[in-house]
């Protein structure tokens, strides 16, 4: 196992507008870098440059701070707490976030931007890009911002992959003590998340990082949803 990780931004993104193709901005980009894309690299991308590229963008009125809160509602598939403007919202994928994902940072003023309609379809759309345009075979995790049960602070967590199990299982396994794990189930991707984070920021301009040294072995077919949102028959909270 590699105990050594590199993790770098892109920079050369520049504004993603509707339409464009992400795939080739962040090929293009990536191999300028000193360190240009191999294979086994994860590339890591935020979801606010996936909706724009994706035209998951609203129009709101700029001059009500609240007009928003209607394209929130209608984005909430369950409102779980409220709490004046603050709604924490079950979104028709499946995550329970601040909003429903809605947001207005990073976007031009008058509009809003939502959560991809399908995150990991949109990491596989940009892996299978990045391999016709960089002739590499990386993985590819979308990222978002949410908040924690129970915990001050923000991080940010995965909501789409491709070519990455999300999931490493750990049980069956072994600690250092001989003990057989029973229940260790490490969210690799949300922990990649987190770490690409620390080289992009949240007023950056660098939507885009790459992760060197993973474990070969954590590259298999998967998805966010399926595997990393929990079942209403697991969830203790429901």
């Amino acid at each position: 196992m590699n105990t050594r990780l590199s993790v770098w931004a892109v920079s050369g993104i520049g504004e993603v507008r509707p339409g464009d193709d992400l795939a080739g901005i962040i090929a293009t980009a990536a191999l300028a870098e000193p360190e240009c894309l191999a294979d086994g690299d994860v590339v890591v991308v935020t979801q606010k440059v996936v909706s724009k590229a994706e035209n998951r963008l609203v129009a709101v009125d700029p001059d009500d701070p609240r007009d928003h809160k209607r394209v929130v509602e209608a984005e909430t598939v369950r409102a779980l707490r409220r709490r004046g403007d603050l709604v924490i919202s079950e979104t028709r994928h499946g995550f329970i976030c601040a909003n429903a994902g809605v947001d207005l940072s990073n976007v031009e003023r008058g509009w809003a931007a939502l959560l991809p309609e399908d995150s990991d379809r949109s990491a596989r759309r940009i892996r299978d890009g990045l391999r016709a345009r960089a002739g590499v075979e990386v993985a590819v995790i979308v990222s978002d911002t949410f908040g924690r049960v129970w915990r001050r602070g923000l991080t940010d967590v995965a909501i789409g992959s491709a070519g990455i199990g999300p999931i490493l299982d750990h049980r069956g396994t072994r600690d250092t003590q001989g003990r057989e794990l029973q229940v260790t189930e490490v969210a690799v991707v949300d922990e990649l998340a987190a770490t690409a984070d620390l080289v992009l920021g949240k007023a950056t301009g660098l939507p885009v990082a790459v992760i060197r040294g993973i474990d070969p072995s954590w590259f298999r077919p998967g998805e966010v949803r399926r595997e990393i949102v929990r079942p209403a028959s697991e969830d203790l909270f429901r």
